[in-house]
């Protein structure tokens, strides 16, 4: 699909005293390594998968689904579908997914959106992830790497884009979930993030 524009972002637009509360409230849940869908139960993966799984993603998740969060990023993802011009119907929202990348962690290649509809469970069963969220919790000054990189498979870029505009804290940006991007390893210090998915019915 060729767009006018593959992502829109706001530059520092969450207050910083609210990414420190996100941040503190994310460390403190439990944490596991970030899975793929090759790897549905992170509990039987034996070593081999584990070192596989790593090559392609590695990081520490925690799910956040307080209402105080999502009041405060939904507002930049209903404007950025409607200012960059994809105006796709959304009728929900999963879980906020909170991102600790530590040194030499990273995310390869991928895209958010799954090849069918939700099978379960019923309150997002047939619906696709159709936009992605990205909300940078501390600044780029913090650590080194960890660039958010797109690749537009449109043939109008040879190389990837690094989104330069989402390196200060507090700034978002907002993607189809069909777009590929990767997350660079992290070679200094520990970046943090927090990902959100937004549902709808499947385009036609």
């Amino acid at each position: 699909m060729i767009l006018r524009n593959y992502y829109w972002w706001f530059d520092s637009v969450i207050p910083s005293r609210v990414c420190d509360e996100i941040i503190k409230y994310g460390t403190s849940k439990d944490s596991k390594l970030a899975i793929t869908g090759d790897f549905n139960d992170i509990k039987k993966l034996t070593e081999k998968d584990e070192n596989k799984l790593k090559r392609h993603r590695n990081s520490q998740v925690s799910f956040l689904s307080e209402p105080w969060i999502f009041k405060e990023i939904y507002p930049y993802i209903t404007v950025a579908n409607q200012n960059a011009g994809w105006n796709f119907e959304l009728s929900n929202t999963e879980s906020c997914q909170f991102t600790k990348y530590g040194l030499d962690q990273h995310y390869g290649w991928h895209c958010d959106s799954w090849k069918t509809p939700y099978k379960e469970p019923p309150w997002r069963k047939g619906l696709i992830r159709k936009l992605s969220m990205t909300l940078c919790l501390n600044d780029a000054t913090e650590y080194e790497g960890g660039e958010l990189e797109f690749d537009f498979k449109d043939k109008t870029k040879t190389k990837p884009v690094v989104c330069e505009q989402v390196k200060k804290k507090g700034s978002i940006v907002v993607f189809p979930s069909f777009v590929w991007h990767r997350v660079k390893p992290v070679t200094k210090g520990t970046r943090y993030s927090l990902v959100a998915w937004n549902l709808g019915k499947p385009f036609v």
